[in-house]
């Protein structure tokens, strides 16, 4: 008996990709799909043939958040609308302050409250930490310890946003409605390389649910 072992080429390499892929709960990241192939698959060459074989199908392959997932076509999803629940809709005040974190992370409560010019209502960072387009980053190093926040994945995947340098520019977001309020002087698109690592420190376990800077409240004052 021979003591070989099977080495897949690469269209069984692509055939065991796509089936990872139908069959995952979320977005796969390679790293995650190379942990079940064989030592040494071409695991980014398998990615790019699918994505040019499904490119104009019903389904097509995407990059989100840095993973890849297969989702209905785009020009396709009205035919959905039926069968999915009412997506939660965000206020006027949520969609800024999700705006402004996505391009100032990371991003305190007041410098949230400072750069729209009105006071946050408590439940606006709530509700987007609720919804998972928002996370707790770190605390500053400043008097008072502030909470910074950036965006997370779901935000990424939402938005069909391979990673935060494909946000889009200023002139999109307003025209997008994410932003409806003018900008003052020095708004830019982030650089998402910036880390902010030199001025904070990394949330620990009793920050994990924001409660030492705000209380849930959902159905109190009336956002501005």
């Amino acid at each position: 008996m021979s003591n070989l072992s099977f080495t897949p080429d690469h269209a069984e390499i692509e055939r065991r990709v796509e089936a990872l892929l139908f069959a995952a709960a979320g977005p796969l990241s390679v790293e995650e799909i190379a942990r079940r192939l064989p030592e040494g698959a071409d695991v980014s060459g398998a990615m790019t043939a699918l994505r040019d074989r499904y490119a104009g199908r019903g389904v097509e392959l995407e990059q989100v958040a840095d993973r890849w997932r297969f989702r209905t076509a785009p020009d396709l999803s009205f035919m959905m609308t039926e069968e999915r629940e009412e997506p939660r809709r965000l206020s006027k005040a949520a969609l800024e302050t999700l705006a402004i974190i996505a391009y100032h992370q990371p991003v305190t409560r007041a410098e949230i409250e400072s750069v729209r010019g009105v006071s946050l209502s408590k439940g606006t960072l709530d509700l987007l930490l609720e919804m998972g387009f928002v996370r707790l980053r770190g605390r500053r190093r400043t008097p008072g310890r502030p909470v910074t926040y950036a965006t997370a994945d779901r935000f990424l995947e939402h938005f069909s946003l391979a990673n935060l340098y494909d946000l889009p520019g200023l002139s999109e977001m307003k025209a997008a409605g994410l932003l409806d309020l003018s900008m003052p002087a020095g708004f830019e698109v982030p650089d998402p390389t910036r880390g902010g690592a030199d001025d904070e420190d990394p949330i620990g376990p009793e920050d994990a649910d924001g409660s030492p800077e705000f209380a849930q409240d959902f159905v109190g004052e009336e956002e501005r």
